[in-house]
C-alpha cells in the first residue's frame, strides 16, 4: 500500500478552481476591481475638489453612497465573497459583521452627541450668577 493510496477520491487539482466555483479571481476580475475601485474614488474625490453640490451635507451623503458601492466592489472583486462561497455562510459573517459595526458605530455617536449636548461647560455668563 503506498503513501497516497488512502486519499482515494480526494481532488489533487489544488488551487485550480473556476471563478465561478469559489476558487481565487483571475486576472481580469482584478483589473475590473481595481479599474471599478478607482472611478469610485475618483468621482467623490472631484465632487469635492470642484464643489458640484452647494451643500457639504448633500456631497457627504453622495459620497458616502459611492463609499458603500466601494465596499461591495472590494468584497465581490478581492474578497471574493458571494452568496454562493461556502455555501453562504461567509456572506452571513459578513452581514452580521456588519450589523455589528452599524450598532457599534451608531450606538457611539448617539453616546457622544448627547454628551455633548447634556453635558456642555458652563458657560462664563452662567458662571458670574452662580451663588
Amino acid at each position: 500500500m503506498n503513501a497516497h493510496s488512502g486519499h482515494a477520491g480526494h481532488d489533487h487539482d489544488h488551487g485550480h478552481h473556476d471563478e465561478d466555483e469559489g476558487g481565487h479571481g483571475t486576472l481580469k476580475g482584478y483589473v475590473t476591481g481595481f479599474v471599478l475601485a478607482a472611478i469610485l474614488t475618483a468621482i467623490p474625490f472631484w465632487l469635492v475638489m470642484d464643489k458640484v453640490f452647494p451643500s457639504s451635507r448633500t456631497t457627504a451623503l453622495v459620497i458616502l453612497a459611492f463609499a458603500a458601492v466601494q465596499i461591495v466592489v472590494h468584497i465581490v472583486y478581492f474578497l471574493h465573497l458571494d452568496a454562493r462561497s461556502e455555501s453562504g455562510w461567509n456572506m452571513l459573517a459578513l452581514i452580521f459583521t456588519l450589523v455589528l459595526v452599524v450598532i457599534t458605530l451608531s450606538g457611539s455617536i448617539w453616546i457622544m452627541y448627547h454628551l455633548n449636548s447634556n453635558m456642555m461647560p458652563v458657560s462664563t455668563h452662567d458662571m458670574r450668577n452662580m451663588p
